[in-house]
């Protein structure tokens, strides 16, 4: 295969969104705008992949890195908008010495699919010019720069504003997408002028100039898949086609989705056969759901993964959380980073996790706040329990061992450690370690008082009267 490179052109400011965000970083689907023509790119087998950047290229450039930490990402600076031949030219620099093809993006194009740029690089090896193009048939092609051919042959691009009226009726439009070979594209670049109604540097100028070295190469995508995004409304709309691609490849592998219309499931999820996903959930990129699990009404789980036959119950929250096999959780549960469970772990309604470990069959269903612990094996822990572990400085660790038995409202101030098989009563506040197999209780001891209503409401009585 011809070596590969990749030009993602993501300089515009974007004025339509109306906002003081660059359009790329508005979020689609739970990823920034121009992370899925990147990730296109990659999957393809990119050796180097550039990002065009203008303005708020400081911001653009330190989103994209978080977002794809270990790819071979070289940024480019667009330093004035001056048309898209001048935003590819911004990257030369980038791919100095590469000599292997350019692919080009646009990173307010979300919707393009892998296959179709697959069909693209394809379509190129087979047709031996030095460019290929994808090109779609729009019913309203008004503004759109049109395909010209010759004998079937593609000649030109002509611009909308700079086309005749014959040529304004063609209904095949440029989408703007490439592949180019790197020496032809820099020598070509360097040869275009502003010879247009905007005063703009074309790349559409480029299909001519190929035209007359060898046969340029195209493919048809649907205008779905090739649509930009201009302004929020299109972001939108963008964003409910990829939510019906994604949520209906979930469900031909095998995923009950209970209301596709209101399950929000990112790009890169995993979840595994015969699993249930119920209505208004979102599962963000990260997250790995294994076989026969149940995802309750509501609930949000971000880069966790929960193994199989495990049951979310409803408006429960999962944050960096690992959940282990046939575990019952929520609902209104929340686990923050760091919690790790073990099989068989059942955690209920209003139960905060963070920073804890929980040994199989261990249980905490009411109540509860569990931070920066580790609880072994069979433990129960009753309503109202918390692991007082800040002090005002640090965090400290609560360590219980296995079959341990914690009593309702109790307080476990960190350090602090329960033995193997321990009990702790119910109210106690415990401040020392538990030797195993002990009990601890803190409280103090009940007094009751016979007859005090009685004579309480004599009391008052006598007041009254006086």
């Amino acid at each position: 295969m011809t070596a590969l490179a990749a030009v993602v052109l993501c300089a515009g400011k974007g004025t339509r969104m109306k906002s003081e965000k660059a359009k790329v970083l508005h979020p689609i689907l739970g990823r920034p705008l121009c992370a899925y023509p990147l990730n296109r790119a990659l999957e393809l087998g990119a050796t180097t992949v550039v990002p065009v950047v203008g303005h708020q290229a400081e911001a653009v450039e330190k989103t994209v890195r978080a977002f794809f930490p270990d790819a071979p990402l070289r940024f480019a600076l667009q330093r004035e908008q001056r048309g898209t031949a001048d935003a590819v030219k911004s990257a030369e620099e980038a791919l100095k010495g590469y000599s292997g093809r350019v692919l080009i993006l646009y990173g307010d194009v979300p919707l393009l699919r892998r296959e179709t740029l697959e069909a693209l690089v394809a379509a190129h090896d087979k047709a031996g010019g030095p460019l290929a193009l994808v090109s779609t048939v729009l019913e309203d092609p008004t503004g759109y720069g049109r395909v010209i051919r010759e004998g079937g042959k593609v000649v030109r691009i002509v611009e909308h504003k700079d086309a005749t009226p014959e040529q304004r009726n063609v209904r095949e439009c440029n989408a703007g997408i490439y592949t180019v070979d790197a020496d032809f594209l820099w020598k070509a670049l360097a040869e275009i002028k502003p010879a247009n109604a905007q005063g703009e540097y074309y790349l559409t100028d480029l299909v001519e100039m190929a035209s007359k070295r060898g046969p340029v190469a195209s493919i048809e995508a649907d205008a779905t898949e090739t649509a930009g995004v201009n302004d929020r409304v299109e972001l939108a709309a963008r964003a409910r086609v990829l939510q019906q691609r994604i949520n209906e490849a979930h469900m031909r592998a095998g995923v009950s989705i209970q209301d596709p219309a209101t399950a929000y499931i990112e790009e890169g999820v995993v979840i595994g056969a015969d699993s249930e996903v119920g209505p208004s959930v979102t599962l963000s990129s990260g997250t790995i759901i294994g076989q026969r699990v149940t995802i309750g009404q509501g609930s949000v789980i971000t880069a966790s993964t929960v193994a199989d036959g495990t049951v979310i119950k409803p408006y429960t929250v999962l944050e960096e959380a690992k959940v282990g096999e046939r575990n019952v959780i929520g609902p209104f549960a929340r686990l923050r980073p760091g919690t790790e469970l073990a099989e068989d772990v059942h955690l209920g309604n209003f139960v905060e996790t963070k920073k804890t470990q929980l040994g199989r069959g261990s249980k905490a269903n009411h109540l509860t706040y569990l931070g920066d612990a580790k609880i072994g094996a069979g433990c129960n822990v009753g309503a109202g329990t918390i692991t007082c572990n800040y002090d005002g400085v640090n965090k400290h660790v609560t360590e219980l061992g296995d079959g341990v038995f914690i009593g309702s409202d109790t307080q476990l101030v960190a350090p602090v450690k329960v033995g193997d098989g321990a009990y702790v009563g119910a109210g106690t506040t415990v401040t020392k370690n538990v030797p195993p197999g002990s009990l601890a209780v803190s409280r103090t001891p009940q007094v009751t008082k016979e007859g005090w209503v009685a004579a309480k409401k004599a009391r008052r009585a006598t007041k009254s009267e006086g």
